[in-house]
């Protein structure tokens, strides 16, 4: 899993078409290979990070969400959240929550066991076996993987708000 590829990342790629409506939120965007991605399709962006961007189509919100501030959509409900290379536990209900009805979840991270390549190895920054599933239990979830890739240990789960029947699940 590329930190700072341009290109989106492929469970991202795999559960976009499920993403029917914006907003979407990019949760710790970094470069904004997301954000750009979801754009190009069309849909209203929402890019949240501590550094600041100019992403074309996309509204950019500078935050820290690490230090203690309010999460900054208090209220807010999005079409899709992604979140992906990013971890900070105290967000979790608020993704959650900020997560409207019918909305999608497509989440990717890495867990514990990643230690054995490289960074991020300190463990606040490393998922728990099962913990996307603990975390966001009042979700449908459409898949959910754990486990060793070529080049770390990941979690990812895709997700949504409502029910399962209106999705149609890639391959």
């Amino acid at each position: 899993m590329a930190h700072d590829s341009e290109a989106p990342a492929s469970w991202v790629v795999r559960w976009a078409a499920l993403v029917k409506h914006g907003p979407v939120l990019d949760v710790a965007s970094g470069a904004g290979r997301h954000a750009r991605f979801f754009a190009e399709r069309n849909l209203a962006v929402v890019a949240v990070d501590r550094e600041p961007r100019s992403i074309p189509g996309v509204k950019f919100v500078q935050a820290d969400l690490e230090d203690g501030s309010p999460w900054p959509f208090p209220g807010e409900r999005f079409g899709a959240i992604v979140v992906t290379n990013y971890l900070h536990r105290p967000l979790l209900p608020m993704i959650g929550a900020s997560l409207g009805a019918g909305g999608v979840l497509i989440y990717e991270t890495f867990m514990i066991g990643n230690e054995r390549y490289g960074k991020p190895a300190n463990p606040n920054f490393l998922l728990r076996p099962g913990e996307l599933l603990q975390s966001f239990a009042e979700l449908t979830v459409l898949g959910f993987e754990q486990g060793t890739t070529a080049s770390a240990v990941v979690q990812r789960m895709c997700a949504i708000r409502g029910e399962a029947s209106s999705a149609r699940i890639p391959a």
